[in-house]
């Protein structure tokens, strides 16, 4: 489990006639964030700066940031210092800036730079990453309009669904799995589950984003 964002982000802010576009993006390897760098980068080559910080890594350990000319310290180190205050994980925050004639000095530009990242977040959307494991339900026909109301009002999304000689329902579990427990009760402990796979979802107050 941790923070991070539900997708990618952007975002653009003018100080003093200089443009500033923040960009933030999922990423969960070093060489996926090189590589949308690099995109940026091209896709932007014609911007006076463009700027990047990166946490990746539940544990947060792969932390690297570029003030990429910009005065040292005045850039990359005030957008990483946004992604470590938030807590946020396999993120990668980039700021282009058009420069508009006008120097915004030291104070000015870690301003200019921590703002336009907060912004990118806001239009990402911060999450909490959580892992489930995708679980198989199997069960008589006898149960199955009691089920599917338990399931509703405990907002599990029915991930998939097969009728054959028995009801198959795919969902969404926890680590509490207090829903089987539940499901058991219901069923006199008349059914299966079968675990699928394990399955990293991001979630919003405990609720998952799908």
């Amino acid at each position: 489990m941790y923070n991070s964002i539900l997708k990618n982000g952007k975002a653009e802010i003018e100080i003093k006639k200089s443009i500033f576009i923040g960009r933030a993006f999922f990423v969960k390897s070093e060489e996926k964030a090189l590589e949308i760098l690099k995109d940026v980068k091209e896709i932007e080559r014609s911007a006076t700066h463009n700027c990047h910080a990166y946490i990746i890594g539940e544990d947060g350990l792969t932390q690297r940031y570029s003030d990429d000319g910009e005065p040292s310290g005045t850039a990359g180190v005030p957008m990483l210092e946004v992604l470590k205050k938030e807590d946020l994980r396999n993120v990668l925050v980039i700021v282009t800036r058009y420069f508009g004639g006008t120097k915004l000095g030291a104070g000015g530009l870690v301003r200019a730079y921590t703002d336009a990242v907060v912004k990118a977040l806001d239009e990402a959307k911060r999450v909490v990453r959580k892992n489930f494991t995708r679980t198989k339900i199997i069960y008589d026909y006898t149960f199955h309009g009691a089920i599917i109301n338990l399931l509703a009002n405990e907002n599990f999304k029915i991930i998939e669904e097969n009728y054959t000689d028995k009801v198959e329902v795919t969902i969404d579990i926890a680590d509490d799995k207090s829903i089987l427990d539940k499901i058991r009760d219901l069923t006199s402990a008349n059914f299966i589950s079968e675990d699928l796979e394990e399955i990293e979802l991001p979630t919003i107050e405990g609720k998952i984003i799908y």
